[in-house]
């Protein structure tokens, strides 16, 4: 069983938000789930593009769609990937140069705040 500590900022708290939220929702519905989890796992692998690219990539269409949740999820795949603040932001811009102000607003504020706090997690 996991051990379950005390979120130390927004960022970790969403991510356990998350996590706890599919963990109710495979409970009601398994197959669902299981065939999500599987689809989403072999989209992910290594293969012609990276890891760290498909989480980047993932990281912008989620800036663009104002998902929260998949920005964080997206971004801590990112950083576990390698990917440097200067990737990501260059990321952020690419997504705002198609998605605007909002995509923007997302990574100047949410992804930025995100990253400090990811990286003091890590340190």
């Amino acid at each position: 069983m996991e051990q379950f500590h005390e979120p130390q900022n927004s960022t970790e708290e969403a991510l356990y938000e998350y996590k706890a939220g599919l963990g109710v929702f495979t409970k009601k519905m398994p197959e669902i789930a299981r065939l999500y989890n599987a689809f989403t796992e072999e989209c992910f692998k290594e293969g012609a593009l990276s890891q760290k690219d498909k989480h980047l990539i993932a990281l912008g269409v989620s800036l663009h769609a104002q998902d929260e949740y998949c920005i964080i999820y997206h971004l801590k795949g990112c950083l576990d990937q390698g990917a440097s603040e200067d990737e990501i932001l260059e990321t952020v811009g690419v997504t705002a140069a198609f998605g605007g102000g909002a995509a923007m607003s997302q990574g100047v504020t949410l992804v930025q705040e995100a990253i400090d706090e990811l990286n003091h997690l890590n340190h």
